[in-house]
């Protein structure tokens, strides 16, 4: 089975993350963050994130992104 993040899923329909927002009945912060990998939602968040998509909660990939950024010293060698 395939899996597509929700930011994926909501270009290919042209939803854009107010609408997903609006449609999901979840604030427009917390899917930003979870679009963005900084939040992971819980179960009943995702059946309302994946019903709004048509899609179920197991063909999204769901979890944090690691953004690697070097704030104290000299970065790689």
């Amino acid at each position: 089975m395939d899996t597509k993040t929700v930011d994926e899923l909501c270009a290919e329909q042209g939803i854009d993350i107010a609408q997903l927002a609006e449609r999901a009945g979840l604030d427009e912060k917390r899917i930003r963050a979870i679009v963005e990998g900084r939040w992971t939602p819980s179960p009943q968040e995702r059946d309302r994130i994946a019903d709004v998509l048509g899609v179920t909660r197991e063909q999204i990939a769901w979890g944090h992104k690691a953004v690697i950024s070097h704030i104290h010293g000299h970065g790689p060698q």
